[in-house]
């Protein structure tokens, strides 16, 4: 999907667009999913290791987010605010699922990583190798502990900064950092020091499946095109 908006300050790119979504405009609550719904998506996987629950998890917090955007005061960017949104979801769906697994079959299969789409232009054996070492990447990310799972999916997946990580999961820059040192080194191990450029590529969320969320979510609030 092509990018839809160059970056503007904090105070006022956030700020217009709540604005212009609270005055019900059909654009802006598109604006604000195109933006985020990859970074949103990664993180709500992060927690659930799951695709299409990680789907669910972004658009029912959407809602709850465009239900009460008068909320949002712009004392953080908006995108930390609709994160902690979608963690406070992810998690409560955790914390439920795990109520529950008592009473589950005990060999209920694991949930299938989906394989995310390449370039297309790229030769065979990259592509292949490509694939290789992506499904490589997620599976050992899915494989950490949660506490730490989480907090490399927003660092080293995602690209948040020590401090952004610290605001969005509640927890001291120094717990964020040890988290991390410990989850690289559970990751390095699994991918026998494969890991690199290419994790900027993993758990994507573009193209049909960003429409289709985007869509799902506008039919919702009424708003369709």
């Amino acid at each position: 999907m092509p990018a839809v908006l160059t970056a503007m300050p904090l105070a006022t790119g956030d700020m217009q667009l709540v604005r212009r979504a609270l005055a019900r405009e059909g654009n802006a609550f598109r604006t604000i999913m195109e933006t985020h719904n990859q970074r949103l998506y990664r993180i709500a996987r992060g927690v659930v290791r799951n695709d299409s629950e990680a789907e669910d998890i972004v658009q029912e917090a959407y809602v709850r987010a465009f239900a009460h955007l008068d909320a949002f005061r712009g004392e953080s960017s908006l995108a930390t605010w609709l994160s902690r949104i979608v963690i406070n979801e992810a998690l409560g769906r955790l914390r439920k699922k795990r109520r529950t697994v008592a009473v589950a079959m005990p060999d209920a299969p694991q949930a299938e990583i989906i394989p995310f789409p390449l370039n297309p232009s790229d030769d065979p054996e990259r592509t292949m190798a490509q694939r290789q070492i992506l499904w490589l990447v997620e599976r050992a990310t899915d494989n950490l502990p949660d506490v730490y799972r989480t907090v490399f999916v927003a660092r080293v997946i995602e690209g948040l900064s020590t401090e952004e990580t610290s605001d969005l999961l509640g927890v001291r820059p120094e717990t964020v950092k040890t988290r991390l040192h410990r989850a690289r080194v559970l990751v390095r191990k699994a991918l026998d020091d494969q890991i690199g450029p290419v994790l900027l590529d993993a758990f994507p969320f573009a193209g049909r499946r960003c429409e289709r969320l985007t869509e799902a979510v506008m039919k919702r609030l009424g708003l369709e095109s």
